[in-house]
C-alpha cells in the first residue's frame, strides 16, 4: 500500500521515477559539518518541538547565506504559509533547497547541469514540473515541492529525509537530513518576520 501511496504521490508532482529531482554533485558547494546541534532555540515565538519532532540524523551541515539566499528563505516560508502548511513543512521544504542548490535559485549550468534540473529545488520541465520560467520562480517551485510533499500520506511522521527523498527521488536520498538544524534555525529566524 505504501509503494502504491508513495506512486501516486510522485504522478501527482509529475515525477516519474526514473526521474526527478537529483543534486548534481558538480553543484555541491562547501559546507561545514558539525556534530548533533543542540535543539533550535525559541525564536519569534515559534514552537520549536514542530521544527525538528524526530530529533536531526547524522551529522550536521551548515553554510553561510547570502542577502539572496536569506531572501530565498523567506520567499520559501511566504509560500509555505500560503499554502496553508506548517512550520515543519517549511524545515522540510528549506532543508531540501539547501541540498539541492544551496538555496540558490539556479538557472541552466550549461554541462555542470543535472539533465534540465534547476530552482531552488533542481526540478526538472522534462519531468512535469513546470516550464523553465515557473521553476526559476520561487513561489511557484516551492507550491510544487509542498503540493509533492501533501500528496505523501503521513509525511509528518516521516523523518525528513525521508519525506524529501519521496518528493524529490533523489539519488542522494539521505543527504537531507545534514540541513535540518540549519532549516530548523532559519525557520525559527524567520518564520514571523
Amino acid at each position: 500500500m505504501r509503494t502504491s501511496l508513495r506512486n501516486t504521490a510522485l504522478g501527482i508532482a509529475g515525477l516519474t521515477l526514473a526521474g526527478g529531482a537529483v543534486a548534481a554533485p558538480a553543484l555541491a558547494a562547501e559546507h561545514t559539518p558539525t556534530a548533533l546541534a543542540a535543539p533550535v532555540a525559541a525564536a519569534g515565538g515559534v514552537d520549536t518541538g514542530t521544527l525538528t519532532p524526530h530529533g536531526v540524523q547524522g551529522e550536521q551541515s551548515r553554510i553561510d547565506l547570502s542577502g539572496e539566499q536569506t531572501d530565498n528563505v523567506k520567499g520559501i516560508i511566504a509560500a509555505t504559509k500560503k499554502a496553508g502548511m506548517d512550520e515543519r513543512a517549511a524545515v522540510v521544504a528549506i532543508a531540501t533547497a539547501l541540498q539541492e542548490s544551496k538555496l540558490e535559485n539556479l538557472g541552466h549550468l550549461g554541462d555542470r547541469n543535472d539533465h534540465d534540473s534547476q530552482g531552488l529545488f533542481q526540478q526538472r520541465p522534462s519531468s512535469g514540473w513546470g516550464t523553465v520560467e515557473q521553476i526559476t520562480d520561487v513561489e511557484y517551485s516551492t507550491t510544487a515541492f509542498l503540493d509533492g510533499l501533501k500528496a505523501v500520506d503521513g509525511w509528518q511522521d516521516m523523518p525528513l529525509t525521508e519525506a524529501a527523498q519521496t518528493v524529490q527521488v533523489s539519488a542522494y536520498p539521505d543527504h537531507y537530513a545534514q540541513w535540518e538544524t540549519q532549516a530548523a534555525e532559519l525557520v525559527a529566524q524567520h518564520w514571523n518576520s
